[in-house]
């Protein structure tokens, strides 16, 4: 009996050390990545890191720079999980006499169609007092660094403000061939039937808030667009006072230390959909709630500079990181900053919650068709613009081993879907492997 009890220790002691010395084997997946057809024209830059041993497992061309698109927006979460707390500050106000003082803080929340709606509505509905908006303390652009004008009418190029209201977009609709719906009603008679396209669509005018759709063309059935609109105090005052329908008064006034706050919604609604459908105005506004949080003014090049002297010192490379959201082509960052920035976003978030906030492969977000597994086994961040494909992330190995991974593709020629599936295919070699 005492033989076979120590046999039987010996063999469990033998399970637990052959399961904590098992390493990750990367062998086959260099293999492949080696001999990539789709990878032989790219510039790509590949590196893995192995969470339980703390080391670097897998580098090609780590520490050569690439064009982030989207994969930006990691920093910018990584910001704001730093810089705020558990709710967004819808703005600041100040009470005096009769006289309610509004300063915005770049909540992209307020009426925004796509969030959940909050409490600042009834908030500012219900107030006695004259009601009264100060731009003062924002300093930044309407547009990021480098950014292309004529994405203008996009929605994925939506100006930046300090007091976003409808998302700082037009939302037309139509459920008839004929009729054309607006909101909000604000630019009804803003729309005319101007344009010369050959299908139908609204055209923007470049510099005001004019829009435009081509006469005689019938509307496609559940027809929707979303048109930016140009942004500025005056429109800020005007937009407010048409909701609230009470007046809202645009003065010049500096933003006092002694000001109170409103809040509006939980900080990881935005995480989440900023994450999963790679929203360009919440990552914008998020770095002027960082600005705001961290140096008092709204300025999304503020943000940046102030969280890279807080919380980024030790990435391995400089950086150059302009935006929230990576529409620039001016950011250049490295793979192995990546590595760093996910192993500091691992550390300050349980990873139940961060894997949630993620788009989980073949799941959900953007990478919902990435992978067919039936478990979901990627949870990172995609970020693609013309002839660019980067994903960075984690993956949990089929014997549960955490690795984060950034695999950046620039410069391509090929098609999206070509270097999208030859990146799953190396993400699926690791994960069957391991």
């Amino acid at each position: 009996m005492k033989v076979t009890l120590q046999l039987l220790v010996i063999f469990c002691t033998a399970i637990l050390l052959s399961c904590s010395t098992h390493k990750i084997n990367l062998k086959s997946t260099e293999r492949l990545i080696r001999s990539s057809e789709a990878f032989s024209q790219n510039h790509t830059g590949i590196a893995f890191y192995d969470l339980a041993e703390q080391k670097m497992v897998f580098e090609q061309q780590a520490n050569r720079y690439f064009m982030p698109a989207s994969n930006t927006k990691l920093f910018t979460f990584y910001a704001s999980l730093k810089s705020l707390g558990d709710s967004i500050p819808a703005f600041h106000y100040q009470k005096t006499g009769d006289s309610l003082i509004l300063w915005g803080t770049g909540d992209p929340s307020f009426l925004n169609p796509d969030l959940a709606k909050s409490k600042v509505y009834d908030f500012l509905k219900n107030r006695t007092e004259k009601l009264y908006f100060s731009n003062d303390n924002f300093t930044g652009s309407f547009y990021g660094q480098g950014w292309a004008w004529d994405d203008y009418n996009d929605y994925y190029a939506t100006e930046i403000s300090a007091f976003p209201l409808y998302g700082n977009f037009v939302r037309f609709t139509a459920d008839s061939p004929t009729q054309l719906k607006v909101s909000p009603k604000f630019f009804e008679n803003k729309v005319y039937n101007w344009s010369h396209s050959k299908e139908f669509s609204v055209q923007r005018d470049l510099s005001a808030n004019l829009f435009s759709y081509p006469a005689g063309k019938s509307i496609k059935a559940n027809y929707e667009q979303d048109v930016p609109f140009k942004t500025g105090a005056d429109v800020i005052v005007g937009l407010l006072s048409d909701t609230l329908k009470k007046e809202v008064t645009l003065i010049n006034k500096p933003l006092p230390k002694s000001t109170k706050v409103f809040y509006s919604l939980p900080s990881d609604s935005l995480y989440q959909r900023m994450l999963h459908v790679s929203d360009n105005m919440i990552a914008e506004h998020l770095m002027l709630l960082n600005a705001d949080a961290l140096a008092g003014e709204l300025s999304v090049s503020v943000g940046i500079e102030q969280v890279k002297k807080q919380f980024l010192t030790d990435l391995p490379d400089a950086s150059r990181w302009v935006d929230g959201s990576g529409l620039s082509r001016y950011n250049l960052f490295t793979p192995r900053n990546f590595i760093i920035l996910l192993q500091k976003i691992y550390a300050t978030v349980p990873q139940a919650r961060l894997f949630k906030l993620l788009p989980a492969a073949g799941k959900s977000g953007t990478i919902r068709n990435l992978s067919q597994s039936d478990k979901a086994f990627i949870f990172a961040k995609s970020g693609s613009f013309s002839n660019n494909y980067n994903l960075s992330g984690y993956l949990v190995t089929k014997k549960g081993r955490v690795l984060i991974f950034s695999i950046m593709n620039n410069n391509f020629l090929k098609s999206g879907s070509e270097i999208r599936k030859e990146v799953s295919k190396i993400l699926t070699e690791v994960y069957e492997q391991n």
